[in-house]
């Protein structure tokens, strides 16, 4: 999976990472579209152009937030994978992790059209972090002879989007299907998509 020193992670200043969670602590508390860069300079106990000198506007530093979120779910994961079994598990955990966030819970609950907007209409950081760890992950299991032949890459792709829409859809869906049965068909999705 990802390793420790990834060179195209980002590389958060102690700064950063005090803007970034009180960021992230704010959206978790009242979502998106209140934010302001003064509030947030105020609740970081820094100045407005200290932002200012990191990100443009509410919108990068959103972004900023779930992609820093993002990483901190992944880093709560196995590090290495070497089979079908452990990789589907590792999705699992991460979609429940996910959905578990105090911030992208929030964003799934009361904001789905902010969440669309900040994770689905464009491959932004977050997902590409995402990919790569699931194209590591297939390469890793492919090794071992328990995943099918196929470019990780593309492979990572269809994952994120078979278990992105499953978690994107939870909400709506949770009249129809228990939380049980709901985890249970997606590992037999995610399985039976990764399955020789």
């Amino acid at each position: 999976m990802m390793s420790s020193v990834d060179p195209e992670m980002p590389d958060w200043d102690d700064t950063d990472a005090q803007i970034l969670e009180r960021a992230a602590a704010l959206v978790a508390a009242r979502g998106t579209s209140r934010l302001t860069i003064a509030e947030l300079a105020r609740e970081a106990q820094v100045s407005r152009p200290t932002i200012y000198r990191r990100w443009s506007s509410t919108d990068e530093v959103v972004r900023a937030a779930l992609l820093r979120q993002t990483v901190l779910i992944l880093r709560r994961l196995e590090p290495e994978v070497h089979t079908r079994e452990e990789l589907v598990a590792e999705a699992l955990r991460f979609a429940d992790l996910f959905r578990e966030d105090p911030v992208f819970g929030r964003l799934l609950s009361t904001e789905p059209d902010a969440f669309t907007q900040y994770s689905l209409e464009r491959v932004g950081s977050s997902q590409r972090v995402m990919l790569r760890w699931l194209a590591d992950a297939i390469a890793h299991a492919q090794n071992g002879g328990t995943v099918r032949a196929g470019d990780p890459g593309d492979m990572s792709v269809m994952l994120l989007l078979i278990v992105q829409s499953a978690v994107l859809s939870h909400n709506a869906v949770a009249s129809l299907i228990g939380a049980a049965e709901w985890h249970a068909e997606l590992t037999r999705a995610v399985d039976g998509y990764l399955r020789p």
